[in-house]
């Protein structure tokens, strides 16, 4: 029986910060996914996963994914990848947070960082900006940045049932990155890789007793 909806933020309830990229480095030159290259080498210990585990700051974090991307060939400053982040809201996922809410347990699981001064990013989600109004339809949110662990460490996803009190074989997790849903589903989540979220909403909808529509 489902008891909870756990949902990323970034690139599931916004658009993919990874549009954003791809734009820059059509813009600089870069190769295609150059920037998903170097948060994905080293994953667990580089300038990113740091930064999400709020163990360094973002003037270290600048110059690290400096270090990091020079290393693989393009040198980036880490504020110029911070600054597109920011997601462009789905409405449709908007109108099933409305549906869901007071019906299930609902929680944001996001790997964030922050905030930074007139970098603000304090509640963000996947570093998707910051959206009050969608954060308040949440039971909870659940922060790398704050916990000091991130998705897709196994440990980040059992504190969250924990504070939502609920078995994992009781939830459905939505996140647009393989790589988090593997552990959730070895841990008896029942998981949903959003690429196309009409078609995302529709597997979650057989999830559900009641209708998203």
């Amino acid at each position: 029986m489902i008891k909870a909806v756990f949902w990323d933020f970034g690139g599931v309830i916004t658009s993919s910060p990874f549009e954003s990229f791809n734009r820059f480095e059509k813009e600089n030159n870069l190769p295609l996914d150059f920037l998903r290259s170097v948060n994905s080498t080293n994953p667990d210990s580089n300038a990113w996963a740091l930064l999400e585990r709020n163990e360094i700051d973002l003037e270290e974090f600048d110059l690290l994914f400096e270090r990091e991307s020079d290393d693989l060939g393009h040198p980036v400053k880490g504020k110029n990848v911070i600054a597109l982040l920011k997601g462009q809201i789905r409405p449709e996922m908007i109108a099933a947070l409305e549906k869901i809410k007071g019906n299930l347990l609902q929680a944001c699981l996001t790997n964030n960082i922050q905030s930074m001064g007139d970098m603000d990013f304090e509640g963000n989600v996947s570093a998707a900006g910051k959206h009050e109004e969608v954060m308040s339809m949440f039971d909870f949110v659940f922060e790398s940045s704050k916990e000091n662990v991130r998705k897709p460490d196994p440990e980040f996803y059992l504190r969250a049932c924990k504070r939502g009190d609920v078995d994992p074989s009781e939830v459905v997790f939505l996140d647009d990155l393989g790589i988090n849903l593997k552990p959730a589903k070895v841990l008896g989540m029942s998981t949903i890789k959003v690429v196309d979220p009409i078609e995302a909403l529709s597997e979650l909808q057989a999830f559900l007793d009641f209708d998203l529509s």
